[in-house]
């Protein structure tokens, strides 16, 4: 069998046991293992981790501008920034780590499910939750001042390890929910995430190399050349619907948050290294 033929069958098969009419039908468990298999077998060699780096991963060329733009990241003065946030005291008296017991060093929390509340918990949430209990007005969840907090948070997280657990029926279903994002056809160009990330991943649009989905989690926030600045998680998934022609969902909506939960989940066992700088 051609490497071609058996990347068609390979697509078929996790597309089948993946795919979004299909959710319920297989497990968590299941599903992390298809995922890696799949990935495993499309990039044979490539150690784990190295997927958080996306394109650069399986992009020689790439990944050469990459490794001279993280050796003086772009990101670092966000990152100071963020500390400098973390360390103000609100108007009660109060600081971050009032909320975050555990200090700056907080990724390997989130997304979690919040059994009571019955939702996902994403750290952008639980901080403007933190900011808005201690009288402070929430921050915008797609730039600016909380993702240099997230930077910050991100880099003191660094080499924590992504492990996303389902604990309920009700976490089950927020994550069935994301799963079935993932594979849904959306927008005018009818595409999915998994179109672009899964069945195209290492190819070409027009001058860019497709990333893996596998690792998509890890390294937010993110410092975009596009952008000339830091984006969250959320942006992005902002600017894939965007890009494919449909209405974006608002930045911490259930959907969006629930994908999150999904794409974590699928990270499991992979470092958290954010903040990190993409084209």
């Amino acid at each position: 069998m051609t490497r071609l033929a058996l990347v068609v069958v390979l697509v078929l098969i996790t597309s089948i046991v993946l795919a979004d009419k299909r959710a319920t039908d297989s497990t968590p468990a299941e599903d992390l293992r298809l995922y890696r298999d799949f990935f495993s077998k499309r990039f044979p060699g490539i150690p784990l981790n190295e997927f958080g780096n996306g394109t650069y991963t399986i992009d020689s060329v790439s990944r050469d501008s990459w490794k001279a733009i993280e050796a003086f990241p772009p990101y670092t003065p966000m990152i100071e920034a963020g500390e400098t946030l973390w360390n103000t005291v609100f108007a009660n008296g109060n600081t971050y780590v009032n909320c975050f017991h555990e200090g700056p060093g907080q990724r390997k929390n989130f997304p979690y499910w919040d059994s009571k509340r019955k939702m996902v918990v994403t750290l952008p949430l639980a901080i403007n939750e933190c900011r808005t209990a201690n009288g402070e007005k929430p921050l915008s969840y797609q730039k600016g001042a909380i993702a240099n907090l997230l930077a910050y948070m991100s880099y003191a997280s660094r080499g924590q390890k992504i492990d996303i657990e389902i604990p309920d029926k009700d976490a089950l279903a927020a994550y069935n929910e994301g799963k079935s994002f993932y594979f849904a056809r959306r927008g005018q160009l009818n595409f999915s995430c998994a179109h672009c990330h899964m069945e195209s991943a290492g190819m070409h649009m027009r001058t860019d190399t497709l990333s893996p989905a596998l690792g998509h989690a890890t390294g937010w926030p993110v410092y975009r050349s596009k952008w000339g600045e830091l984006g969250t998680l959320h942006r992005r998934f902002s600017g894939c619907n965007e890009q494919v022609r449909a209405k974006p969902f608002k930045a911490q909506s259930k959907e969006y948050r629930n994908l999150e939960y999904f794409l974590s989940h699928m990270s499991n066992g992979m470092e958290y290294d954010g903040p990190s700088a993409r084209r």
